[in-house]
């Protein structure tokens, strides 16, 4: 009888067989990984924080396998890996908590073609008069998944940058970048972040081509 997991650790060993399959893309995008992780502006194990973060938010088990191995290999600790992903967790639910100023405005049926205004943000504070528990819950939790701890302000704003560009959140990557910015991240340091997280992105799919050989085997 077949395996009936469909993820497995071992399941990622079958990866070298699409290096085969379409060896050009698959050697360029390895190519790209690397350099994207690699020691520059940001030290690589900040680097490999943020690739945690960020594959909490792709949801790929085979990249959380791998960035959290090696983050440890960079003696980041488990404090420090779990402080990234309650950044992560923060900006994720973030970005729900955002979006749904589109909502408000799609409820309101507002004529406005513009989907993304800075000037949206002024809703707020119609979350806290309509459920003002909740929305004071998560600015709690906000608070204390950015505060400075084993990681610092500037780290984890450049981790919530990453995940932001994930998230797909508009408004989520121009208020970390700005706070980023006052914190002393430099147009370098943004970058290298952006480029960690779109090499987590492309890498999450990729990772799943194991399970794709597996269901076109089965």
């Amino acid at each position: 009888m077949p395996n009936d997991s469909l993820y497995q650790k071992s399941y990622i060993r079958r990866l070298p067989e699409l290096g085969k399959l379409a060896p050009d893309a698959f050697q360029a995008f390895m190519g790209f990984n690397k350099a994207a992780l690699a020691e520059g502006n940001i030290p690589k194990k900040t680097k490999e924080l943020i690739a945690v973060a960020v594959a909490h938010v792709t949801g790929c088990p085979y990249c959380i396998e791998l960035h959290v191995s090696d983050a440890r290999k960079l003696e980041a600790s488990k404090e420090e890996i779990m402080e990234a992903v309650m950044v992560a967790t923060a900006l994720k639910a973030g970005s729900a908590l955002a979006h749904g100023l589109n909502a408000l405005n799609a409820y309101d049926k507002t004529e406005d073609e513009g989907l993304y205004k800075r000037s949206n943000l002024a809703r707020f504070k119609e979350f806290q008069e309509i459920d003002p528990s909740t929305f004071q819950a998560f600015n709690a939790f906000d608070r204390e998944a950015l505060k400075a701890g084993l990681l610092s302000r500037k780290e984890k704003e450049l981790i919530a940058v990453a995940v932001a560009h994930v998230t797909g959140c508009a408004y989520c990557i121009e208020v970390h970048t700005k706070k980023a910015k006052q914190l002393g991240m430099t147009l370098e340091e943004l970058a290298e972040a952006i480029f960690v997280a779109t090499a987590l992105k492309a890498g999450s799919a990729l990772a799943h081509s194991v399970n794709a050989l597996n269901a076109y085997d089965a």
